[in-house]
């Protein structure tokens, strides 16, 4: 059988009759969720009976990617060019082709492998979603004299918002771009949206927990000078409600939305900037983004803070912010939490001027320069660097053993070491190590004293299959 297109119906009527189905080819609905993944062989007509409640009336079956129908004796199923099943010609009971050639891992790591690898997938999904949306409005905004869109904006951002909000900071499994800056813009937009939502969810909960903690053994009398914002209740704190946050979803996606009326070969600049041409870069924010507000009649406050002051001080005479109208305590805290995920994803891509740096040099230098600056960024910058992890996914770490490994998920970390002892690429495929494991041996531990490598010092030691991963952000 080739590559077939396959109603959902004659696929349940196969595994109702005792049948097996394989897709070879992962299956998703409207939104992005993955339903089925292309490795598993369905046994139960369940399965197949939640993707059609899911909309999908066809499903495609990938005999090259080990895709496959089979009867209960074991029998290959082929279709008649008019797609009817039609039993094919297999030697009775021969044995059903294995559920994966792929390498499978047993126990707790496994499952949490293939949960990473469905939430890269509904990740990649959102993320071109996303990146087509953003496009279309800088075009527009190019084209129509600044006017776009919004309604489409605002319906695309709401998906990711709710994609968002169940995942965490899903887009942190996917691959960075460290080797390109062409789609900078595009990408910028989406990675900031995605970081500054994960921060605003973790802050609204940790600082939540804080008062309540606080009231419960403290009478209700919240001292000034720790929560001293409360005073204004404008941009102090308060407890932020689902549709605010979509807001300042909104917010994050276009934040540098101002840059569309900035020239390009200044934006890709390899040079110092003059003055003037400093200047004109400052402008994208509180100038022109603003104006781009105003001519599509977007009158929300959070928005307008965002796009306006993202580039304010985050604490009192910060050197380098702007615009400086306002004090860093009059600033929102969504706004200061937009600027800390646009610091490090700007740290962490490829620039026309600069390499990628690595992860975890980026969340250690935010972190360092923020420390200990006032009460309430503390709260922010706990919540960042809990959102974006110590060990980010996709960043290198060195083993005590003197081994190198890729980072798959910052809990633990769970790790992928790809050297040996020497530094030289391993051959052969290594199992995941989970360093949060009791027992682990201390030699597999993190050695934080040796210097981080620059992820494209570590692409040329990377095996193959890490390689295409890298390069297919």
């Amino acid at each position: 059988m080739t590559n077939t297109m396959v109603t959902i119906d004659n696929l349940i009527e196969i595994v109702r009759s005792g049948g097996k189905v394989k897709t070879g080819v992962d299956v998703y609905n409207a939104k992005g969720t993955l339903l089925l993944e292309k490795t598993v062989l369905v046994e139960k007509p369940r399965t197949l009976e939640i993707i059609k409640e899911n909309g999908i009336r066809s499903v495609m079956v990938n005999a090259s990617n080990n895709g496959g129908l089979w009867d209960e004796n074991g029998n290959e199923i082929q279709f008649s060019s008019d797609k009817t099943v039609d039993p094919a010609p297999r030697e009775k009971g021969a044995p059903l082709p294995p559920p994966s050639e792929q390498v499978q891992f047993s126990g707790d790591v496994g499952q949490r492998l293939q949960e990473i690898e469905a939430i890269k997938k509904q990740a990649a999904v959102q993320y071109l979603k996303a990146k087509d949306c953003i496009k279309a409005a800088i075009g527009q905004i190019k084209e129509n004299d600044g006017q776009f869109d919004i309604n489409a904006v605002e319906d695309q951002v709401l998906q990711l918002s709710d994609f968002l909000v169940s995942r965490g900071h899903p887009f942190s499994y996917l691959n960075r771009e460290i080797f390109s800056f062409d789609d900078y813009l595009f990408n910028h937009s989406i990675n900031v949206c995605a970081i500054a939502t994960a921060v605003v969810h973790r802050f609204n909960t940790h600082f939540s927990r804080t008062v309540e903690t606080f009231l419960s053994e403290n009478s209700g009398d919240i001292p000034g000078n720790v929560f001293k914002a409360k005073e204004k209740t404008d941009h102090g704190f308060r407890y932020y409600y689902p549709d605010e946050i979509t807001d300042m979803s909104l917010g994050f996606f276009l934040y540098d939305i101002g840059k569309v009326m900035i020239p390009e070969p200044l934006l890709n600049k390899t040079g110092r900037l003059t003055p003037k041409e400093f200047d004109m870069i400052k402008r994208h924010s509180y100038e022109y983004g603003s104006e781009i507000l105003e001519k599509n009649n977007i009158q929300s406050a959070v928005l307008k803070n965002i796009v306006a002051y993202h580039h304010a001080p985050l604490f009192q005479n910060e050197e380098g912010c702007y615009p400086t109208d306002k004090d860093s305590s009059d600033i929102p805290l969504y706004v200061k939490i937009c600027k800390l995920a646009d610091i490090y994803d700007a740290m962490t891509s490829k620039r026309s001027y600069k390499e990628a740096l690595n992860q975890i040099s980026a969340v250690t230098e935010v972190f360092r320069t923020y420390v200990k600056k006032n009460t309430m960024l503390q709260f922010i910058l706990h919540a960042f660097v809990k959102s974006i992890g110590i060990y980010p996914p996709g960043s290198i770490v060195f083993l005590k053993n003197r081994q190198m490994a890729y980072v798959l998920e910052s809990k633990g970390p769970l790790v992928l070491p790809f050297t040996d002892t020497s530094g030289k690429t391993l051959q052969r495929s290594s199992d995941p190590v989970d360093l949060r494991e009791q027992g682990a041996d201390p030699m597999l531990a993190i050695d934080s004293s040796r210097s981080i490598r620059t992820p494209k010092e570590v692409y040329n030691l990377l095996p193959e299959f890490l390689r295409q991963a890298a390069m297919s952000a």
